[in-house]
């Protein structure tokens, strides 16, 4: 099994490490995983999954930041 995957994130190739989780994978890029919604190979994934979901190779993700105004 390779050391490193690839997967699409907002339609952009990146590498992580196998058996990453996602929460580990968001806050690899650099957001709080709180403060993000995202879709996971086309459907969105609610954050009771999160956790056990695990990133693989080619997996694609669409990740929107939420923020707050007035």
């Amino acid at each position: 099994m390779p050391d490193q995957i690839t997967l699409q994130v907002n339609g952009e190739r990146r590498t992580c490490k196998a058996k990453t989780f996602l929460p580990d994978f968001l806050t690899q890029l650099g957001l709080n995983p709180r403060l993000v919604a995202v879709e996971y190979n086309g459907e969105i994934l609610h954050r009771q999954f999160w956790e056990q979901t695990e990133m693989e190779t080619d997996d694609r993700l669409e990740i929107v930041t939420i923020v707050g105004g007035g």
